[in-house]
């Protein structure tokens, strides 16, 4: 069974940082992509960044590249995201996620997810 714990949401004011991490309770963490996944009221969940099993491969939303950065530490079984000049379109509950292999992009290609964590972004 895997868990996903996401942490380190909250409300911050635009221009400002947060990071966001998600601990995973899964075996060979290092063999599956891990992604984020982001869904704000009234909209359907988009894919923000994922980062292969190595941490060899990264992808972004383009509208975070330069912005956020993802990156895993496959000996905690933690993926983070951290999330700088946060403006408020920014704002969504953010969903961790494990891939069903070592690389992936889209939804169908994460098979575990987090209940999410609130990043709210003020104006």
């Amino acid at each position: 069974q895997v868990e996903l714990v996401e942490s380190g949401g909250g409300l911050v004011q635009a221009g400002g940082s947060l990071r966001v991490s998600c601990a995973a309770s899964v075996r060979f963490f290092s063999n599956y992509a891990m992604g984020w996944f982001r869904q704000a009221p009234g909209k359907e969940r988009e894919f923000v960044a994922a980062i292969s099993g190595t941490g060899g491969t990264i992808s972004y939303l383009n509208s975070v590249k330069g912005r956020f950065t993802i990156s895993r530490d496959n000996a905690k079984n933690t993926v983070y995201l951290q999330m700088n000049s946060l403006k408020p379109e920014d704002t969504a509950v953010y969903y961790c996620a494990r891939g069903r292999t070592a690389w992936g992009t889209g939804p169908d290609d994460f098979g575990s997810w987090g209940q999410g964590t609130q990043v709210t972004v003020s104006s």
